[in-house]
């Protein structure tokens, strides 16, 4: 029965456990994206999770806390600084998994761990697809009749039917 064991352990003792989560939730929090095994991914992610939570109030306190988790002062600054300043409106969620498919060597189910906010291809394609079609719009009516303007005056490109209009 496993009544109650709601950690997964990860094959290891509990602190070689909690410095490898240290290690890794350091690594994203510098890298703002890792790869690693399935497992380990959503191992980091509880507890990743909470620290950016308290990373959202900036006070000497939350900043202790999430030292004794990390023990890296690089990355606690760098937590409080750019990552709180993204996350900020966020409720939660801070953090995607992707899986990525087996690794060769031993048919591991690999995944990429990645902060929501920092990604650049889901952030930026919304955004700009929502300017660019206000922008197109327009930018169409202004550039329409000055850009066809130029178009009927230059001559095409060099043809059958130009060479012999030209002799």
């Amino acid at each position: 029965m496993r009544h109650g064991k709601k950690i997964n352990h990860l094959g290891r003792q509990a602190g070689h456990r909690k410095a490898m989560l240290a290690n890794m939730a350091c690594s994203l929090i510098e890298h703002k994206r890792i790869n690693t095994t399935v497992a380990k991914a959503k191992a980091l992610k509880q507890f990743v999770e909470p620290l950016v939570t308290k990373s959202k109030e900036d006070t000497t306190h939350n900043r202790r806390i999430v030292f004794s988790y990390l023990r890296n002062k690089y990355a606690v600054t760098e937590l409080f600084r750019e990552v709180a300043a993204k996350v900020g409106d966020r409720p939660g969620g801070y953090t995607r998994i992707i899986k990525l498919g087996n690794r060769l060597g031993d048919n591991a189910d690999m995944a990429m761990i990645e902060l929501v906010d920092f990604n650049e291809l889901y952030n930026a394609t919304k955004k700009e697809a929502k300017k660019t079609t206000r922008r197109s719009r327009t930018a169409k009516k202004a550039t329409a009749p000055a850009a066809e303007a130029p178009a009927t005056e230059a001559p095409a490109v060099d043809t059958e039917e130009n060479k012999e209009a030209t002799e």
